[in-house]
């Protein structure tokens, strides 16, 4: 039996991260802040004292040529990995990621590795607004040759972390800035790694599936304990982990089985991973469908930053049991007695 520890998100990504530096000396960690007293939430904490200012640094605020550093460092046999604290600050690299990292290994045949990682901080809290929340992983899963990794579970974060390290090809990984806090079951053995491209089946049930990612899951799990105890409905989830590549199998299995979807998605609706999972299984499951896919998001406005906005803006649990009902026509469930998970009053600030 593999043994395990009980470590928070942050924890996780930091495990794996200084598990591999050591594993490996080509391995080496930087961006804006990486080094700073804050560390990026934590997950960069204790890697310079260990390893150096030489493979875990600070950089200038210069995300295009920082990517081109990594590029540069990749093709040359390291294995960088290069830290954004906002994932909308990748919009500045995007020259690079597709016209260049995307096609490199492309166009050079498959001689030419790119083990690149990129890690980005994404998500809502404190009031971060238009400029410091936005998701991008619908954008990147769209260019051939980026895998899109985004973890919601810390046994995930620390696995496809590892994998993602390891890969000759570049990776994204999409880190939700409310998920540093949530803590599981993470195996401590060093060869544990989570194949790229692999769902997991986070609740089992035979009534609806839902399809989440990143923080959508913890919403849609609560709202799925909420409807079993209130309208004895049996509600499976799905967590792609990774967007691109994605196995859809186990998705389709699952909608043969239940004959609903609901794809919660962290991102808006128009042009999206949700419009994504809808077109395939509309296409693999037509005739299993009872009802047709329905897709949760983003209202489709720049991102507010009040509170009140905020919850407007953002689905929730309470989106998904109201949507539920609506899908199988049952009455509104009785919410007055339940308490909702409301991590933004837990949250401290943006770094």
């Amino acid at each position: 039996m593999n043994k395990t520890t009980v470590i928070s998100y942050r924890e996780a990504i930091n495990t794996a991260i200084a598990q591999e530096m050591r594993h490996d000396q080509n391995v080496f960690v930087y961006g804006l802040d990486v080094s700073d007293h804050k560390r990026i939430f934590g997950s960069t904490k204790g890697l310079v004292e260990e390893f150096g200012a030489s493979r875990c640094f600070g950089t200038p605020l210069s995300e295009d040529a920082m990517t081109g550093l990594g590029v540069g460092a990749a093709i040359s046999g390291l294995r960088p990995i290069f830290i954004h604290i906002r994932a909308d600050f990748m919009y500045l690299c995007l020259n690079q990621i597709a016209n260049i990292i995307s096609s490199y290994r492309y166009l050079s045949g498959g001689k030419i590795k790119i083990p690149l990682v990129i890690r980005a901080v994404m998500g809502r809290g404190w009031g971060q607004g238009a400029q410091h929340s936005k998701s991008i992983h619908s954008i990147l899963a769209h260019l051939p040759g980026i895998k899109v990794v985004m973890p919601t579970r810390p046994t995930d974060a620390k696995g496809l972390m590892i994998s993602a390290i390891r890969d000759d090809n570049p990776v994204v990984v999409l880190e939700h800035r409310w998920l540093y806090d949530t803590v599981g079951d993470v195996p401590t053995d060093d060869n544990f790694q989570i194949p790229i491209g692999e769902p997991n089946v986070l609740r089992s049930g035979k009534d609806l599936t839902i399809v989440a990612t990143s923080w959508m899951n913890i919403d849609a799990l609560k709202a799925a304990e909420i409807l079993e105890k209130k309208q004895s409905l049996d509600i499976e989830i799905i967590d792609p982990r990774t967007i691109s590549p994605l196995n859809y199998d186990i998705i389709y299995q699952s909608v043969k089985k239940t004959g609903h979807l609901i794809v919660a998605d962290y991102d808006w609706l128009n042009c999206s991973f949700s419009a994504e999972v809808a077109a395939r299984v509309s296409e693999q499951c037509f005739t299993d469908l009872k009802s047709p896919v329905t897709r949760l998001g983003f209202a489709f406005t720049p991102t507010p930053t009040t509170r009140s906005l905020e919850d407007c803006f953002y689905p929730n649990a309470i989106t998904i049991i109201k949507t539920v009902e609506k899908k199988l026509k049952l009455s509104a469930t009785d919410l007055s007695d339940e308490t909702f998970y409301t991590y933004e009053n837990k949250f401290k600030g943006p770094f």
